[in-house]
């Protein structure tokens, strides 16, 4: 696989969205060299606005969990880059853990004559709701048993 793209598809840029591949990458043409840059000069333009993004995990934080992990990171849009990645993971559980809780508390109202419909309902997040959200991930938790 030296001197492949590992399987990256270059967009012609100039195609305006219309699903057409180029493939001159392969062929090792000028054309081909010139379209490589387009998605470097993307990629070093995200990097640049890594630092001056905050995520929600701090740079501390990230990098001490890394450094237990054994990873070393000394540029720290690496960190930022993890946190991110991290973040949006959390993120897409805590929504699926919403949905769960709006599909149960929908039930719930049905089966009640006469339920509350309101639209500005607050939501808490319960591990009734967070267990099927985490099973769908991989992620198998239990609640403790007390009658120890």
């Amino acid at each position: 696989m030296v001197g492949s793209n590992f399987g990256i598809i270059y967009h012609n840029s100039g195609s305006g969205g219309s699903g057409q591949v180029n493939q001159s990458s392969h062929a090792g043409g000028a054309g081909g060299d010139r379209e490589r840059t387009v998605p470097a000069s993307h990629l070093s333009d995200f990097m640049s606005q890594l630092e001056d993004y905050t995520p929600l995990i701090p740079d501390a934080v990230a990098a001490h969990y890394l450094n237990m992990g054994g990873f070393q990171a000394d540029d720290k849009r690496i960190v930022r880059l993890i946190s991110i990645a991290a973040q949006k993971y959390m993120s897409d559980i805590i929504d699926d853990a919403l949905q769960h809780s709006k599909a149960r508390t929908h039930m719930q109202t049905t089966n009640i004559p006469g339920g509350s419909k309101a639209k500005d309902r607050k939501f808490t997040l319960t591990m009734e709701d967070l267990q099927p959200a985490l099973a769908d991930y991989g992620i198998n938790v239990r609640k403790m048993d007390y009658s120890q």
